[in-house]
């Protein structure tokens, strides 16, 4: 039988002893611990180091080449000469893609995300299904959406869409703007999918609970409760996409870039130029890389500073966003 010792017969200096004992205990020197945090703050300073490496020798290199003459110019056919060359069909064309690629892909993406997260079973073979299917996608590689662009939107829709509307020519049948942008929104979907179902996922079921016992229906819950909650997700999700979309150059290299255009892309089914496949282009083709070089690394400056504008615009609209969602409360 186990017995309790009653107080009074406790050493008077137990309660001391105890702490001692603890005390020693947090003071003793974790040797582990101390070891994988001084790890883990060395690997995240070598990757800024790395970081601030590449953007120091890209600032460094391609600054002087700037101007307003070199990003307000369509260029040349011979666009190796510093003297006149530009960047300007090369700007538009990517801005062009990847803000029609954005307006594609958060549609369905947070369409698939609601399904999976509010309406599907999870253990539906049908969830089970589409979460693979997510999954893989995620990891095909960039090549490989482009020779499906080529092969799904340019061969197969585009080429029965001009034999619907009898086009004599190859309207849509041919790499294009909207071809290239599709194409990217199929492989940024995974990026959005994901970052909006862990936002819907954080919504507290609380406020779906409430909403339906006040006589809502589910999917005015949905659109009146949690995707109002879940906007700021929704828009990281945006600026992943977009981050990711803006220097990829395989998936579009098949479905609507060009080598040279006199003229910026003035409707959907035209060709564009695009600042990732130019620098892939100056630094493969040039016949003169030392005299390219400094238009080389103007040109990636200026799509990191593209690239950096576009996430800068979303932050600011999430972060306008959030503001709001906190007055309401």
């Amino acid at each position: 039988m186990n017995t309790v010792t009653p107080p009074e017969y406790l050493p008077e200096n137990s309660g001391d002893t105890a702490r001692l004992t603890r005390h020693f205990r947090a003071e003793r020197f974790d040797f582990g611990s101390f070891f994988f945090s001084g790890l883990t703050g060395l690997a995240t300073l070598l990757i800024l180091g790395i970081l601030a490496t590449i953007l120091l020798n890209i600032i460094v290199n391609g600054w002087s080449a700037i101007s307003w003459h070199f990003v307000s110019t369509i260029p040349k056919k011979d666009f190796f000469d510093a003297n006149t060359t530009g960047v300007l069909p090369m700007i538009v064309g990517t801005s062009f893609r990847v803000i029609m690629m954005t307006i594609f892909v958060i549609p369905v993406g947070v369409i698939t995300a609601i399904y999976l997260t509010e309406y599907a079973a999870n253990t539906s073979i049908i969830t089970r299904i589409i979460r693979a299917a997510v999954n893989n996608l995620a990891g095909v590689p960039s090549i490989v959406f482009g020779l499906f662009g080529l092969g799904f939107f340019i061969n197969f829709v585009g080429k029965n869409l001009d034999t619907v509307l009898h086009n004599t020519s190859a309207v849509w049948g041919q790499p294009a703007l909207i071809w290239a942008s599709l194409t990217l929104a199929v492989m940024t979907l995974p990026v959005v999918i994901v970052a909006t179902e862990e936002s819907l996922k954080a919504i507290p079921p609380g406020l779906r609970e409430a909403s339906l016992a006040l006589g809502a229906t589910k999917l005015e819950t949905i659109l009146k409760i949690v995707l109002p909650q879940a906007l700021p997700g929704i828009m990281t999700g945006g600026i992943l996409a977009v981050s990711r979309a803006a220097g990829e150059v395989a998936p579009i290299l098949f479905t609507g870039v060009a080598y040279y255009m006199a003229s910026l892309p003035a409707h959907l089914s035209d060709q564009f130029m695009d600042l990732g496949y130019h620098i892939f282009v100056l630094s493969t083709q040039s016949p003169n890389i030392e005299q390219t070089r400094p238009i080389l690394y103007a040109t990636v400056l200026t799509l990191l500073l593209l690239t950096f504008a576009l996430n800068i615009v979303a932050i600011i609209i999430r972060s306008k966003i959030r503001r709001k969602m906190r007055s309401l409360h």
